[in-house]
Formats: C-alpha cells, sequence, structure tokens
C-alpha cells in the first residue's frame, strides 16, 4: 500500500499515511483541524542486485530455443524454464 505524505497549513505538521489508491485524500488536520495538502516526495522504490534490467533484456544476447517451448529461449540451469528472462 503507498505511503502519503501531507502538510497540515494550520500547524505545519506533516503527517505519513498509509493510503489504497482509490482512498479519498486527507484534508482535514487530526490535530488542529486545518486544512491538509498532499505533499510530492521521493519514491523509496530499488532495484537492486541481478536481474532484468542487468541480464536480462538489456543485453542483446540471445540463447539457443527451448525444443518445447516453440523457440523461446532455454534456461541454463535447469532446463525447465524456457520462458524465463533470465535465461538470456
Amino acid at each position: 500500500m503507498p505511503v502519503y505524505e501531507y502538510e497540515c497549513s494550520g500547524c505545519q505538521k506533516i503527517l505519513e499515511v498509509q493510503q489504497r489508491l482509490a482512498d479519498e485524500p486527507i484534508s482535514v488536520c487530526p490535530d488542529c483541524g486545518g486544512s491538509m495538502r498532499k505533499l510530492i516526495s521521493m519514491s523509496s522504490f530499488q532495484l537492486k542486485g541481478g536481474g532484468w534490467h542487468t541480464d536480462g533484456y538489456s543485453n542483446g544476447k540471445e540463447s539457443a530455443p527451448c525444443a518445447d517451448s516453440g523457440g523461446a529461449p532455454s534456461c541454463p540451469g535447469s532446463g525447465g524454464c524456457c520462458q524465463c528472462p533470465a535465461a538470456t
């Protein structure tokens, strides 16, 4: 669930609130009753380690086709994941 930050125009307090995308934004400060505005803040999403961005789709290499998958690349490990992006 996303975390949103709100700032009160009355007491200048900043709140972090977990809300669903479908939830209405907070409009009233729970402490002083002032009006709240949603802040734009940095995302905490990070890609770490190997993955599609380093060893999958971006390297341009193609492996031999898998016999049972109709031409999809074969898995270099066990051979059972013919459509695995990490197989390239």
